[in-house]
């Protein structure tokens, strides 16, 4: 069975299901007396509620937003460290945007409704076009959210979502200009999955005291390693010491085994959060163009 959080865009969640070939999503089944409301992932809840929920049921697994393989969501991050141990990410997968911007035929003006999932993905493109959005919760139905909007409002939804009736407005293909979205398959395990050829591996640590320059040590066994690291975060921690999350490439898993072990030798708290394999992710996250002084 596969689930997702109560503020994912079942449409996407289950388009990644799909395209990984990740058990548990039926063919699309509109739910009776509600055309466009997929019911393929059950609802799990909250983010804690879903991964208290995956760690608690045999068989069960969710489909989660990644933020990026190699630039993971903090949230995400920050709620599996905080849930069940047994709790890790072991697939990745790319979906094009499913986001389009309709409104009834002559609309122009008003207030455009969208949901949270909705919102996440597609704020910066909305902002650039001076368009003022409703959030609605993702659980709102179509119909309601069409009611919301009104005669002379628009909505933002899921292509395969939108009312009968309802037509894009100019600026709507402006919705899918930044890329694919990134979903990973969390699940429980008591063994991250082998990999004989590069994958992505997102790892948390705490290093054993916390005083100035008590990363340096941890950073000394990834750079011995020879992993590629790509992403650090820290967090405070209620147990005193910082919290820090990486991400890197690795190239086999024997070299994963390697690092955690020498982090058990120098009493190095650690949990890996996601193991991803397959091919470097494409496109990458979001590039930065950094103004330096003098340059």
């Amino acid at each position: 069975m596969l689930g997702r959080t109560e503020r994912e865009s079942p449409t996407q969640a289950a388009a990644a299901a799909r395209q990984a070939g990740w058990s548990g999503v039926a063919p699309a089944s509109p739910a009776a007396g509600l055309p466009g409301e997929p019911s393929e992932l059950l609802d799990l809840g909250s983010t804690t509620d879903t991964l208290a929920t995956v760690a608690g049921i045999g068989d069960l697994a969710a489909v989660v937003h990644l933020g990026h393989p190699e630039q993971p969501s903090p949230g995400l991050e920050e709620a599996i460290l905080a849930g069940d141990p047994s709790l890790i990410v072991t697939g990745a997968v790319a979906v094009p945007p499913q986001w389009v911007w309709v409104a009834p035929a002559g609309a122009s003006g008003g207030q455009v409704v969208i949901d949270e999932a909705g919102l996440r993905d597609c704020r910066e493109v909305l902002r650039g076009m001076g368009v003022g959005p409703r959030l609605v919760p993702t659980r709102t139905s179509v119909e309601e959210r069409a009611r919301l909007a009104g005669p002379t409002g628009s909505l933002v939804v899921e292509r395969e979502r939108v009312p009968a009736g309802w037509a894009e407005l100019p600026g709507s293909a402006r919705l899918g200009e930044r890329g694919p979205v990134w979903y990973g398959l969390l699940e429980p395990r008591d063994r991250w999955p082998a990999f004989d050829a590069p994958a992505q591996v997102w790892l948390a640590v705490g290093p054993s005291d916390d005083h100035r320059g008590s990363l340096q040590g941890t950073l000394a066994v990834l750079s011995d390693a020879g992993v590629d690291l790509q992403h650090l975060r820290s967090h405070p921690s209620t147990l005193g010491p910082h919290v820090f999350f990486t991400s890197f490439r690795c190239p086999r898993v024997e070299i994963l085994d390697s690092l955690v072990a020498e982090l058990d030798a120098r009493g190095v708290a650690h949990r890996t959060l996601a193991v991803l394999p397959g091919d470097r992710p494409e496109p990458g996250p979001d590039l930065l163009a950094p103004r330096w002084p003098g340059v």
